[in-house]
């Protein structure tokens, strides 16, 4: 979420569920991925609310080049910095970016989730790949301006 309190709306609304359908649980998998999978669908269903037009609106171009994660310059910044940094991506390029960094989910697994294509999801990681590591940059060329 874009800001503290929307996240906090979507964490409690979340623990609600968690508590409304525990009786759900069938003690099959693990319980911290059930619990993520109601976390994620929360915060998924509560974007779209948000937006009334189509979540992710661009699509994968086959042209884009894409960054190997071997290619990307490791660039030291602060972890509260790089975090505000991740929170001002627009919200398909961040939605995408956690759950490939942060969730370790395949392009397979958010394609579904988001209903969008694999292709999409990778063209959206690497945009927000390209827009952090241009902030990043600019600040640090700034610095040694």
């Amino acid at each position: 979420m874009k800001n503290e309190d929307d996240a906090k709306d979507v964490f409690q609304e979340a623990f609600i569920i968690v508590f409304q359908k525990i009786h759900q649980y069938k003690f099959k998998g693990s319980f911290e991925g059930w619990l993520k999978r109601i976390f994620i669908n929360k915060l998924i269903e509560t974007l779209n609310k948000k937006r009334k037009e189509s979540f992710f609106l661009d699509v994968f171009d086959p042209d884009t080049e894409l960054i190997a994660e071997e290619e990307l310059e490791i660039i030291p910044i602060s972890q509260e910095k790089l975090l505000e940094y991740i929170q001002d991506l627009p919200d398909q390029y961040r939605m995408v970016f956690n759950l490939y960094v942060f969730e370790k989910m395949k392009h397979k697994e958010i394609g579904d989730l988001l209903k969008i294509s694999e292709g999409t999801s990778k063209s959206n990681l690497n945009r927000a790949k390209k827009i952090l590591q241009k902030r990043i940059s600019s600040i640090l060329n700034f610095k040694t301006a």
